[in-house]
């Protein structure tokens, strides 16, 4: 039987371990089960605090006042019997019995969204909020008007973008689906491949104009190249691959070479048919950024050489704001994913995201091919 709070509000709720004593009416005997009522905005304002640190926070994020806050989780560890926070005057953190309560009402309240989304879905309805990070260029460039398809589409769906290409956190950002480049190292996210991508080195018409086109990865050393910085790391090290066709019962070398300014050293490994020759060259330049978008703009304004993924110049390249260098070379691909962190968030509008995903980056690498 459904437990409604006053007021009509839905709640969630959970036995105590000992029911109440039996009573009799007539001739029968009945028993009754005592009830923990839990309002589940106090649920998801316990694992905001949690997230957050901050009883503030959770609060601005909630739009309510930081009283109301404290005053709800208050009332949950009353119901609970149990303290879930450590405060001081100078830091708020969760207590042992708060940390496994969090386990629990991070899956009753997934549990609840994933319920109100399958009952969509019988009636043939995508519908439930979908909190999505994605990497800078891609977010900009390509998701808005995908986005505005699916919405037209499905209008009881609501999204909610975080841009950026620092890997975001699952419970800190309050997100539900990632976008993002490579293999996940941990084991327990859900990743969906949705495309290979490979990286191109390119400049505009007017740089090559002024300071002429490279024709080898070595001539880039007489160039600006423009970096990206992801996690305090600098990626001024690019990697060029050159495959020669050789004879199939023949033993080449595959050689790797590293260069910059001051030395060289090379590395030969052994394989069958074909010599890839490695080449990775670190470069030299006079701006950097930790956004894709901002190297991506400079590369535009003919500041420099980028080195960037296919997807996130397709257009600049069809148009010609941007030309490829060295298309001769190539590099290692990557894979792009759709990374959830666990199966309780593969809900039917994140299926559908997927789909759609898988389908539409597949036809702008056709098109950039074309």
């Amino acid at each position: 039987m459904p437990v409604v709070a006053a007021g009509g509000q839905r709640t969630a709720m959970a036995y105590y371990s000992q029911p109440n004593p039996c009573y009799k009416r007539g001739n029968t005997t009945l028993l009754v089960k005592k009830y923990l009522i839990m309002n589940t905005k106090d649920l998801v304002l316990f694992v905001r605090t949690a997230d957050s640190g901050s009883i503030t926070r959770a609060a601005e994020q909630l739009d309510i006042t930081t009283a109301a806050a404290s005053a709800a989780l208050k009332r949950l560890e009353q119901q609970l019997k149990v303290q879930l926070f450590i405060r001081s005057t100078r830091q708020l953190r969760i207590s042992a019995e708060g940390e496994r309560f969090l386990l629990y009402c991070r899956k009753a309240l997934a549990e609840l969204d994933a319920g109100r989304a399958s009952i969509h879905a019988l009636a043939g309805k995508v519908a439930g909020e979908l909190r999505i990070s994605a990497p800078s260029d891609i977010g900009r460039n390509l998701l808005p008007r995908w986005i505005d398809d699916i919405m037209e589409q499905h209008p009881d769906l609501s999204i909610h973008l975080l841009l950026g290409d620092a890997v975001a956190d699952f419970y800190m950002d309050r997100i539900n689906l990632a976008i993002r480049y490579g293999n996940q190292q941990d084991s327990s996210l859900v990743a969906f491949k949705l495309a290979t991508i490979d990286r191109v080195v390119c400049a505009s018409p007017a740089y090559l104009r002024r300071f002429g086109t490279p024709q080898t990865p070595a001539d880039l050393l007489q160039h600006n190249c423009l970096l990206f910085q992801l996690n305090n790391r600098t990626h001024d090290v690019w990697e060029f691959i050159a495959a020669k066709p050789t004879p199939a019962n023949s033993t080449t070398a595959n050689s790797t070479t590293v260069k910059n300014s001051a030395t060289t050293a090379t590395e030969h490994h052994h394989e069958h048919h074909h010599e890839h020759h490695h080449e990775r060259i670190r470069v030299r330049s006079n701006r950097c950024a930790n956004d894709g978008e901002m190297v991506r703009r400079w590369a535009l304004a003919g500041r420099g050489i980028a080195y960037k993924s296919r997807l996130d110049i397709n257009d600049d390249l069809r148009t010609g704001r941007l030309v490829r260098i060295l298309p001769q070379y190539q590099s290692d691909p990557i894979d792009l994913n759709l990374v959830s962190p666990g199966r309780e968030q593969i809900t039917p509008a994140a299926l559908l995201l997927r789909d759609i995903l898988r389908q539409k980056f597949a036809e702008v690498l056709a098109l950039e091919q074309g």
